[in-house]
């Protein structure tokens, strides 16, 4: 158990700023946060006296440990505040490990750097229920992040510079650069260019003076299509003026001359490689797979066949160990991975939970957050991730808020930013009643994998009892395993304990395997169309673009990879302002792509912003440092 070094909260209300709270806590040193775990420490290594970067290694020793629990917590669709789902994430764990004497692991993702100092402000939960120290927590961490950014952008360095090199040489001078000469005259292919043979179907060669002009060609000239090229660069700032940018312009680069863009990092396909990784070898494998664009001819063209597979690993080492950081009420939280959650699945790491469960063994917890409502979130941790991963959870919390519900139940238009509408704070049950339909689609939704469902209603002042009661019954009629209301966000763990009680049980509850909602073997279109199903749609519709590029995935082979639709969150449909549950609507498809390294096919319903852009008045206004103590203020 954890009960032993876990702390207590002495909490005050009103509930102090969520930096107050985090600074009035001094952090317990990870060192004993690994011991709690029983983690040896040979096993990890510290990063200062609060993260320490746990490695894969741990779960080598630890094969033969049976699991712990697995939850996942997911949402209603929320409003543009938010619904508190880290928090209540967090507030579940504190209870369990703080209070309820279980090993547990939360399992969080790394937020990108971009809306810390721009519209959101940080990810690590709020009020009672937070991760620590918070500025770590939403800056550098432990670099991952910046890993990725040098490795995606040696990638994309590396693709215009084979353009430019190929467009300036004969097939003869490739090769000869290419393979030069060692000492004794004679030229070998590395490791990666077999890769490329094999790939090519030419047949073992050990040297390239073996090569026929037409393998050599081959071999040599990838030949790529600028038009087709998807790699943009990348950087972790929220900076709108690089969305499009014209590269190339320089007196050197004779003429080549293209537009292209920067994303934010979390959006770069090695996060979400980063994220559905099982291991050192298969990130190795999966980052080699990704495709940049195709060449003139129409074939895919992957980062090992411009050579730089390895080199991306290499960058990559460390970020593939998670980082251990810890609960305001000192209990273990690994942190990884950020990808986006519409361009990508939205969830942390699998290797992170896969240590977790061994971590805390059987009769533990392992809670890990799904971005995103259920639809998104929790639909592509079931489809994308727990496919992957292989692993089974056995119960799904669903966080819903009566402010989000009386919005589905046709309230008036919710804004961030903007104080909320009188509706919102003053009691109105039919409202909230009316907008249950959105739980009740989540629910069943859900439920159809396998595992049972816990809401958890996240209380706030101005709710009435007869109101949570109204969400209580409805979530129950809908098919819930159980229905808890929360205050965690006020007390800390001690505001989660009966959720945590009830999803104990839940997970006590089940004994059945995982059902997915498609299988892999059937078209790309058919997966897709079961995803807009479970949203409520009557059909699909394609762009004519749509069309064209589900033709050329499935004529290169990979129509057998899961989808991860990129839709907005603000509604089970594609259009934003519909609440509740719509029915009988269309789904429009406009784009897809692949990210074929990470493993998904992703659909685009509408467009999807890759790179945010900063409010007139972003966050830095409040940020500062102390410079008598170092330490950070302002930080939201």
């Amino acid at each position: 158990s954890m009960g032993k070094t876990t702390r207590r909260l002495n909490v005050t209300s009103p509930v102090p700023a969520d930096i107050d709270i985090a600074n009035s806590v001094e952090p317990r040193h990870i060192v004993e946060i690994a011991e709690d775990l029983n983690l040896n420490p040979k096993h990890y290594d510290l990063y200062g006296k609060y993260k320490a970067k746990v490695l894969l290694s741990a779960l080598d020793e630890l094969q033969d440990v049976d699991d712990g629990y697995y939850v996942v917590v997911g949402g209603i669709t929320p409003t543009p505040l938010g619904e508190g789902k880290s928090t209540t994430t967090v507030g579940l764990c504190q209870a369990l490990g703080a209070f309820l004497d279980h090993k547990v692991v939360t399992c969080l993702r790394q937020p990108s750097q971009g809306p810390t100092f721009g519209i959101k402000g940080g990810a690590a939960g709020g009020g009672y229920s937070q991760v620590i120290p918070m500025d770590e927590f939403n800056l550098h961490l432990t670099g991952d992040i910046h890993a990725i950014t040098a490795a995606n952008n040696l990638l994309a360095a590396a693709i215009d510079t084979r353009m430019f090199h190929e467009s300036t040489q004969s097939d003869k001078a490739l090769l000869h650069r290419l393979c030069p000469p060692d000492r004794a005259g004679n030229r070998a292919f590395t490791d990666i260019m077999s890769r490329r043979l094999r790939k090519l179907g030419i047949p073992t060669k050990t040297s390239p003076q073996e090569l026929t002009p037409e393998e050599a060609k081959k071999f040599a000239r990838l030949d790529i299509d600028p038009a087709s090229i998807t790699w943009r660069r990348v950087m972790d700032v929220n900076d709108r003026f690089l969305r499009k940018i014209t590269i190339g312009q320089g007196p050197e680069e004779k003429g080549m001359i293209r537009e292209t863009g920067f994303d934010i990092s979390v959006a770069s396909e090695i996060m979400a490689v980063l994220a559905l990784t099982t291991s050192l070898a298969d990130m190795r494998e999966r980052l080699g797979k990704m495709v940049i664009g195709n060449s003139k001819s129409g074939d895919p063209i992957t980062a090992d066949d411009l050579g730089v597979g390895g080199a991306l690993a290499v960058l990559m080492k460390d970020a593939i160990n998670p980082t251990l950081m810890q609960t305001l009420e000192g209990t273990p939280v690994l942190v990884h991975a950020g990808p986006f959650a519409n361009i990508a699945h939205g969830n942390s790491s699998i290797v992170a939970d896969k240590i977790a469960l061994k971590l805390v063994g059987p009769e533990g917890f392992v809670v890990t957050e799904a971005g995103f409502g259920a639809d998104i979130g929790t639909e592509k941790f079931m489809n994308i991730k727990c496919r992957y991963s292989g692993l089974t959870p056995q119960c799904a919390v669903i966080v819903a808020t009566v402010r989000a519900l009386k919005m589905h139940g046709g309230g008036p238009e919710v804004v961030a930013g903007k104080p909320l509408d009188r509706a919102y704070v003053s009691e109105n049950v039919s409202l909230v009643e009316a907008g249950c339909t959105n739980l009740a689609r989540h629910i069943t939704n859900t439920k159809a994998y396998g595992v049972n469902v816990v809401v958890a209603v996240n209380r706030f002042s101005s709710d009435s009892e007869a109101e949570l009661n109204a969400v209580k019954s409805a979530a129950l009629s809908a098919g819930a395993f159980d229905a808890v209301i929360c205050s965690h966000h006020a007390l800390g763990g001690k505001g989660a304990v009966e959720l945590g009680v009830s999803v104990q049980r839940a997970c006590k509850d089940i004994k059945q395997p995982l059902k997915f909602l498609y299988p892999l073997d059937i078209s790309i279109k058919q997966k897709i169309e079961a995803i807009a199903k479970s949203y409520g749609a009557s059909g699909v519709e394609y762009s004519e673009q749509a069309e064209k590029q589900i033709e050329m995935y499935s004529k290169q082979g990979f129509s057998h990879l899961p989808i991860c639709m990129a839709k907005t969150q603000y509604s089970f449909s594609h259009v934003p302002s519909e609440k509740g549950a719509p029915t009988g609507f269309v789904l429009p498809i406009r784009d897809v792509r692949g990210s074929i390294g990470a493993g998904f096919i992703y659909p685009l319903v509408g467009t999807m912003s890759t790179m945010p852009g900063l409010p007139t008045r972003p966050c830095f206004y409040d940020i500062d440092l102390d410079t008598a103590t170092g330490r950070v203020i302002g930080l939201s």
